[in-house]
């Protein structure tokens, strides 16, 4: 790697690490370091959902499949778009509104607990372990992206990039909780949506234009422009499913409900949308032209042939010089570094608020708190490390897995839960219940073909609804938070 690269990504990850450290300064308690004590704007809160969603996969796992696969792979982005804009609209300015209502919960489990008034934490205990079980293979495919962007960049080997890569990200995580992790999401959102603009621009001028692009992966393969290239009904339906993952993302949710109020999110929607639409768009002309840079360009295409994966990492490197490069390399570090530290957080919050403070140590203090999450970010992290140790992981197919078990498992429960007063505890048990289990035994089996968050969210659904029907009513105590709840949202 060169000087000004190594550089660019020294100064970027110390900005990161600066960053934490005044997040530490701002941190008083526990409330602070796993929600920031609920003061997000509404550009932090946008930018933050934003980042903390789209981890290295938009910069490695999207653009690669686009590459290898063509045109035909953007269906997910579609599906992901209108997911985003659903739940926004749906779930965020309530989720934030009833969170509150229902004993200022900091946590999803939290959530659940006080919503349904489970006294017997059976719903806290299940989330809690749905959390660690899909985050922790969540956040393995966050190092291994990372590792891959640090074997490529400084030629080290896989194993040193692995610790290499995850090492910033933990340190200002254990830091600076949520609030560096929200403060580092807007520079690092704000990095990746000029990264994915500024790249496929430089692409298509390389190659004299669109339609010279074009010409050039029509010679290639014309079915690289078909939408329908490869794919039947059950694809397409599979990969537009993914959108269908926002309404059950912890990290995503914690964003919502960090916001300083409801207003804040309705501002907050149209701001992430753009940065979305925006980012899906770049990284696809990224996957997409670049099929015709490497194919006009074969003596540079080994690394890329090899691994799909590496096409933004090759295209920043080969097209701009080695300062601008490590600018946009650091955008893959951005992407990497916000995902897999919230995901962290939400881990040692389940663990620290749900687990050990619920069940072992109900009176302890904040400084307690704080401290026992800070170890819980390193123990997950250091697991996920082990889990990411495999050289052959690819970072899409260890996502889709984790996306498909909080989509079903918590998406359900969670959407029903803000919109539906008659839903009850027994009816978001078998909802969890079934949409995780559904995930786990339809991705072992692989029926039809079919992206296991659809079965997954549809079951789930219906175990919800059946089961809140014939159980009996909520209590006056819930439905009367839950009204309380919804004329506040309705506040203008």
């Amino acid at each position: 790697m060169s000087t000004p690269m190594l550089v660019t990504f020294l100064v970027y990850i110390l900005g990161m690490i600066l960053i934490g450290l005044l997040a530490y300064r701002a941190t008083k308690n526990f409330d602070d370091y796993i929600l920031g004590g609920r003061r997000l704007g509404s550009v932090v809160t946008a930018l933050s959902a934003g980042a903390s969603d789209m981890s290295g996969w938009l910069l490695m796992g999207l653009p690669g499949a686009i590459f290898l696969a063509g045109i035909s792979e953007s269906w997910i982005a579609i599906g992901l778009t209108i997911g985003a804009y659903f739940n926004w609209k749906l779930v965020a300015g309530r989720l934030r509104v009833h969170t509150e209502v229902n004993h200022n919960a900091l946590t999803l489990p939290d959530y659940f607990t006080s919503r349904f008034e489970d006294n017997s934490k059976l719903l806290r205990v299940i989330s809690a372990l749905v959390i660690l079980l899909f985050f922790t293979v969540y956040c393995a495919s966050g190092v291994v992206a990372g590792a891959r962007l640090f074997e490529s960049t400084f030629g080290i080997s896989y194993q040193t990039a692995l610790w290499a890569g995850a090492a910033a990200t933990i340190l200002y995580t254990f830091i600076g909780g949520f609030l560096a992790v929200s403060w580092t999401d807007t520079v690092q959102a704000s990095l990746m949506i000029f990264a994915l603009i500024l790249t496929p621009i430089m692409v298509i001028l390389s190659l004299g234009g669109i339609d010279s692009s074009i010409e050039v992966i029509m010679a290639q393969n014309p079915a690289n422009l078909d939408m329908m290239k490869g794919l039947n009904w059950i694809a397409i339906v599979s990969l537009m499913g993914w959108g269908l993952g926002y309404f059950g993302q912890p990290h995503i949710l914690a964003r919502f409900m960090a916001a300083d109020s409801h207003h804040t999110i309705r501002r907050a929607r149209s701001i992430s949308m753009t940065w979305m639409v925006l980012c899906l768009a770049g990284t696809i002309a990224v996957g997409f032209f670049g099929i015709a840079y490497f194919a006009n360009h074969s003596d540079q295409a080994a690394n890329v042939t090899q691994n799909g994966e590496r096409v933004f990492i090759e295209l920043a490197m080969l097209l701009f010089n080695p300062w601008m490069a490590g600018v946009l390399l650091s955008a893959i570090l951005a992407a990497v570094m916000s995902t897999l530290s919230c995901q962290l957080l939400v881990c040692s919050s389940a663990i620290t608020e749900d687990l050990y403070k619920a069940f072992l140590r109900k009176g302890a203090s904040q400084r307690e708190l704080v401290w026992v999450g800070r170890v819980m970010v390193l123990v997950v992290a250091l697991i996920a490390i082990t889990l990411a140790a495999d050289p052959e992981n690819r970072v899409l197919g260890l996502v889709s897995y984790a996306w498909a078990g909080f989509g079903a498992a918590f998406g359900p429960v969670v959407l029903i839960s803000v919109l539906w007063p008659r839903m009850t505890r027994n009816g978001a048990l078998a909802g969890m219940l079934v949409g995780a289990a559904t995930v786990i035994i339809w991705k072992q089996n692989g029926w039809l073909g079919l992206y296991e968050i659809i079965p997954g969210f549809l079951l789930a659904s219906i175990a919800i609804i059946l089961v809140s029907l014939f159980d009996k009513p909520p209590s006056v105590n819930i439905t009367q938070r839950f009204k309380q709840a919804e004329t506040e949202f309705k506040k203008v």
